[in-house]
């Protein structure tokens, strides 16, 4: 049987999620910021100050990835960190003036950005899709394990054995 990618969820969400960054790309570049910072900047102006590992386990997102985009903000003068009080190894991350300046702009750009993915969807079907989707990530972050015993709960709902089930 010939591999079909059009019926594989993870080649969908790998198109999904480019498509949703070429979107806020093309936005974004003209308020001054990349795809993979929105993130940070929307964490950011949730909680200012935060620090690099909170960042990292906000985001679930590698310490490189994030050690590379926080130094790109902060050379694009969008973030300045600060040291920690007592601990000399630790960095507090602010926005600056002009990262705060960039966010209601940027919400803008983002709900264009999905927006644009969910033309033709009614109300009801983004809503699915949107809780598919968080569905489908929660299943990504299980173990292997988990996944195949969550599959044969869901087989076997209850626990009750069929006919032929070995006994």
């Amino acid at each position: 049987m010939a591999y079909d990618r059009m019926e594989s969820a993870t080649y969908l969400a790998s198109l999904l999620a480019r498509g949703f960054s070429r979107q806020l790309q093309e936005r974004g570049r003209k308020l001054g910021f990349a795809p993979g910072q929105f993130p940070v900047l929307a964490e950011l102006w949730n909680e200012d100050g935060l620090t690099q590992r909170q960042l990292i386990d906000r985001l679930d997102a590698e310490q490189a990835t994030i050690a590379n985009t926080l130094a790109r903000m902060e050379r694009d003068g969008l973030i300045t960190r600060r040291p920690h009080p007592t601990d000399r190894r630790t960095r507090h991350v602010f926005l600056t003036d002009r990262g705060h300046a960039l966010k209601d702009e940027a919400m803008t750009a983002a709900r264009a950005a999905d927006d644009a993915l969910f033309v033709g969807f009614c109300r009801f079907e983004r809503a699915l899709m949107l809780e598919y989707m968080r569905m489908a990530i929660a299943n990504a972050a299980c173990a292997p394990a988990d996944i195949s015993a969550h599959r044969d709960a869901e087989a076997d709902p209850g626990g009750e054995q069929g006919p032929d089930s070995p006994r």
